[in-house]
């Protein structure tokens, strides 16, 4: 079958990746699980958002492919009281509710409609199944896939996925055809009455795209080759320029794209150490603020997560507000 299929039954089919699994953090580590201060930051977003919306009575929290609710928890417990008795946090998910989750967060397998607050999807588009399509002789062709991961070329493209690779992925000898990904950005977006959509993940722009694509597997903190038999993480970056286009298509407003250093530390998060001359006056602070400056780096490094992009686009609402300086 095609590589989007292959995907598809693999990562969420009944005995999928993300659906039967332990979880995401059991393989691989993300943003919200390597340190509290990436929920304080989004805190500090959700509160900026709070204040463009004008402080509606009822405030949305809504988490795409939530994983099993690390981040709607760290959110929980990092909320002002103010805006914390106008949150309703929603994490949406394919696996079904993990026990010991919060009662006052709500799990659902689709997107609700009439959003007004903050959408986040971190590391969710990175795992919309896409097709994958390599240039034959007689033109661009897709993969075609077993599950035990042997490849060979199938079919022509369609003419909406040509025109897609035409115009994002002009270049190379093998692409991974995002298509799916903008339709399933602009999908989300069409949920948010109005508010802020947040898409953090791993990608590439237009002039940078890799040559060979990125597709890979993940499994027990390890890469591995991506074999779509639901015993690994299949992965491919995002295209975050066609996404950001797609969602703005929808949303009619501007928006940001940057890398998640930036961001973060817009937000305040700079991982900067501590003065030294706190370990005298208190040794047991002075390790705390070191090891938050540790974790801070670690989410700014980049190298690794600190490359991710941060897509911010508004609907409804101006960018400017929402844009921390």
């Amino acid at each position: 079958m095609r590589w989007r299929d292959a995907m598809e039954v693999a990562l969420y089919g009944p005995d999928g990746f993300f659906v039967a699994g332990s979880g995401p953090a059991s393989h691989f580590r993300t943003s919200v699980h390597a340190a509290p201060s990436f929920a304080t930051a989004l805190d500090r977003l959700l509160t900026s958002v709070d204040e463009a919306l004008g402080h509606p009575a009822r405030l949305d929290v809504v988490d795409v492919g939530a994983g099993r609710g690390e981040l709607l928890v760290a959110l929980r417990g990092a909320t002002d009281p103010s805006v914390a008795r106008r949150v309703r946090l929603t994490a949406v998910e394919r696996a079904p509710r993990p026990p010991g989750l919060p009662t006052e967060i709500e799990w659902v397998h689709e997107i609700p409609d009439r959003i007004v607050g903050l959408l986040v999807a971190t590391e969710w588009l990175d795992n919309v199944p896409l097709d994958v399509a390599v240039r034959a002789e007689d033109g661009w062709r897709y993969l075609e896939v077993d599950p035990a991961g042997r490849e060979s070329v199938g079919e022509p493209l369609d003419p909406a996925d040509a025109a897609w690779r035409e115009t994002w992925w002009p270049t190379g000898e093998r692409v991974e055809i995002g298509r799916a990904r903008d339709e399933a950005w602009a999908d989300a977006l069409r949920h948010v009455d109005r508010g802020l959509a947040l898409a953090v993940d791993y990608g590439h722009l237009r002039d940078g795209r890799p040559v060979d694509g990125t597709l890979t597997g993940y499994r027990t903190g390890r890469q591995v080759p991506p074999v779509p038999d639901g015993s690994c993480d299949v992965t491919a970056h995002v295209a975050m320029d066609s996404v950001a286009s797609a969602g703005e298509r929808v949303a009619r407003c501007a928006y940001a794209l940057g890398s998640q250093r930036e961001a973060l530390r817009a937000l305040g998060a700079d991982g900067g150490r501590p003065a030294l001359s706190l370990a005298g006056r208190d040794p047991a602070g002075y390790l705390r603020a070191l090891a938050a400056a540790s974790a801070v780096a670690e989410l700014t490094d980049p190298a690794g997560l600190g490359g991710h992009w941060w897509l911010r686009q508004p609907v409804g609402v101006a960018l400017g507000p929402l844009v921390a300086r």
